[in-house]
């Protein structure tokens, strides 16, 4: 992937990736919106796929978060357009899944915008956030600690830009 075209110092927006938007990608929303309060960045989350379009996000996912002390509110389910590629300056994929199926359907010229989200982690091996859709709770408890791990990565790397 070519990630020097992207200025940190130019995010404006973040839109953050999974494939159905009810588990990791609204996680990652939560989170990330209220540890950049101060940066005042535009944050959304959306799906590679559009069968969740609409819903709230999965019940466990909420139950994990709000545990945690992140809200959930107004976070509905919808799937990637075209014209998220013209709107946010960087995508974050929660897996190489994701990422290979928005370099499918980025606009030729926009593919630099899609990083793995893990990639900004400072704590863990891991390079890609599980799906813990088909898991019990400790899926979800482990998918907030990836995303807050990877969230204080990337703004400690977006103040310091």
């Amino acid at each position: 992937m070519t990630y020097n075209m992207l200025n940190l110092k130019e995010i404006k927006s973040i839109l953050f990736v999974c494939m159905g938007n009810i588990c990791r990608s609204p996680s990652a929303e939560a989170v990330f919106r209220q540890k950049s309060q101060a940066l005042s960045l535009i944050i959304d989350s959306a799906g590679i796929l559009g069968s969740h379009a609409r819903e709230k996000p999965d019940h466990r996912a909420q139950k994990a978060g709000i545990a945690r002390g992140y809200s959930f509110d107004k976070i509905k389910a919808r799937k990637v357009t075209e014209q998220d590629f013209e709107n946010f300056d960087l995508i974050l994929a929660m897996d190489k899944k994701n990422v290979q199926d928005l370099m499918k359907v980025a606009p030729e010229g926009l593919q630099y915008k899609v990083q793995l989200f893990l990639d900004y982690a400072e704590n863990v091996e891991d390079q890609e956030v599980p799906d813990p859709y088909y898991g019990g709770a400790k899926g979800f408890q482990f998918v907030l600690d990836l995303v807050e791990d990877a969230s204080d990565g990337l703004i400690k790397r977006l103040i310091s830009a």
